[in-house]
């Protein structure tokens, strides 16, 4: 039974065509994994299905009778509202329900005999449905996916205005859960999630009954938890039954297919041609070259396998610094509160350090204390001689109207257009993203733009805040190669242990120290 019908579905940004005349369907009970580059349209199109954005051209049809859930990274969460608020707002349709209820106890006061029994009916089938939901045992589910999801420990009554970007992650995708539609649809809900919430989301996937669209660079994670892969490329999206590994293994033998297809065409063209071309003006072979013609102008033509740009990730090493690169003597970081006991260490010349660990113990808060971005709430932080950062900060403002190029130029006014051009597409963007205002790209092709500012700057320390998240699969690879080949020191938060594990030397596990649990 198909629970969502797209047919034929064209759309695009100005002069760039996202999708040409695509069809999809949903079955009932399928576990979608959405693959694709950065910038291939993931989740655009996920804010068609749901009718966030309207098509070009299209028709989109969900069965009537399902419930959609989608998590949103862009939801609004409306200051004053406690976690608490947000997580039972997954209920409303029950809270209203029961307010109609006790309307109607009301009612029943002054109501005639014929009123009474009506009122009663209606009474007793509200009652039917809060029970079959559950609804007096809500504040028991609340407590239940909150503790699963660490949101606990940061209290209920936490305002989810003062909530960090994976805590805030946390919170939408706990009363989606609790919401239990009948579809899911997932765009990268393991980005700002820790190791142990990771974990319990794939068990609940691997159980989850019903259907759901995911979207995630995580391919370890996705392929736990998926039966069927869509894959979005060159405007179109194709089918493949089975793993991701699967599916890579079929694409590149269609690739192939393809190609020998074009090849062996082009041949044939290319005879077809010369042949018409030598025998049209002689009158005995005239009719054949027609016949050749005819021939080729009825040729459905085979188009050429264009490879996408890949990323060609090099960091470019400046000198040596001294031996003690950064030493911390009784830092106590935080905001309006200590986020920390008092740190002491040093950060040697040559180290690659990953800092692991729960959204919101003060990762991020750390590296910034670190590069004197925020003042610590006391101790001091001592840089060594010599040294030359390149920081990549985790999230940018979604409202940078610059153009990629004018964002690069601005930062190293000395190159010319065409170096600036060659820089960005060696991060794997093409000659469209480059024109294109930041403010319209992916979060992949925006983390590009942040990463070529700092892959053409010399550094001898690299301080990463989850570099990897929103990066597609084929950049992820890159940036590890190029992180291996690197010749400075590395200090990076990552919640990937796919990805840091063969690039660090040291981790630090930032539960240690900190003075939250969450």
């Amino acid at each position: 039974m198909s629970v969502l019908n797209v047919e034929h579905l064209t759309h695009g940004f100005g002069d760039r065509q996202i999708f040409d005349d695509v069809s999809f369907r949903l079955l009932k009970g399928e576990h979608i994994g959405l693959v694709g580059a950065n910038g291939e349209g993931k989740s655009t199109f996920m804010s068609i299905i749901t009718g966030k954005m309207q098509p070009d051209e299209g028709k989109i049809e969900w069965n009537k009778n399902v419930r959609v859930g989608y998590l949103d990274q862009h939801a609004v969460l409306n200051p004053g509202m406690t976690i608490e608020d947000v997580l039972k707002s997954a209920f409303d349709s029950l809270f209203q329900l029961e307010a109609r209820a006790n309307e109607l106890y009301g009612l029943m006061a002054e109501a005639s005999d014929e009123e009474m029994m009506a009122y009663m009916e209606e009474t007793g089938e509200i009652q039917e449905l809060l029970e079959a939901h559950d609804f007096y045992m809500i504040d028991s589910k609340v407590s239940e996916v909150a503790r699963a999801l660490g949101l606990m420990d940061l209290g209920l009554d936490h305002d989810v205005a003062e909530l960090s970007g994976g805590q805030r992650t946390k919170v939408l995708l706990a009363k989606l859960l609790l919401e239990k539609p009948e579809i899911l649809l997932l765009d990268e809900p393991t980005n700002y999630l820790d190791e142990e919430h990771i974990v319990w989301l794939k068990r609940y996937l691997e159980e989850y009954e019903n259907a759901f669209i995911l979207i995630s660079h995580d391919v370890p994670f996705m392929d736990s938890v998926i039966n069927i892969i869509y894959h979005m490329y060159d405007r179109k999206l194709n089918r493949y039954p089975g793993s991701y590994a699967h599916f890579e293994e079929v694409f590149a033998m269609q690739k192939a297919q393809q190609e020998a297809a074009y090849k062996r065409q082009q041949k044939e063209i290319a005879e077809l041609e010369e042949f018409v071309a030598r025998n049209k003006a002689r009158i005995s072979t005239r009719n054949m070259a027609m016949s050749r013609q005819k021939k080729l102008d009825k040729m459905e033509r085979i188009e050429k396998v264009t490879e996408k740009p890949k990323p060609e990730f090099h960091f470019l090493y400046s000198k040596a610094p001294g031996k003690f690169m950064i030493t911390a003597k009784n830092l106590v970081i935080g905001y309006d509160e200590p986020l920390s006991s008092p740190l002491n260490f040093e950060i040697e010349r040559g180290c690659r350090i990953v800092l692991t660990g729960a959204n919101g113990i003060g990762k991020s808060t750390l590296l910034k204390s670190l590069l004197s971005i925020i003042k610590p709430i006391s101790g001091r932080v001592e840089l060594g001689e010599n040294l030359d950062i390149g920081y990549f900060e985790q999230e940018a403002g979604n409202n940078n109207s610059s153009t990629c190029i004018d964002e690069v130029w601005d930062e190293f006014p000395s190159m010319n257009q065409a170096e600036v051009r060659a820089a960005l597409a060696k991060c794997g963007l093409t000659a469209k993203h480059i024109d294109s205002q930041i403010r319209v790209l992916s979060g992949g092709e925006q983390a590009k733009v942040r990463l070529c500012k700092i892959l053409n700057r010399p550094s001898n320390l690299l301080v990463l805040d989850e570099p990897t998240n929103h990066l597609d699969v084929d950049a992820k690879e890159e940036l590890k190669r190029a992180l291996n080949e690197y010749k400075g020191s590395i200090i990076m938060v990552c919640h990937e242990p796919e990805f840091y594990n063969d690039v660090a030397t040291d981790i630090w596990d930032c539960s240690k120290w900190t003075t939250k649990v969450i």
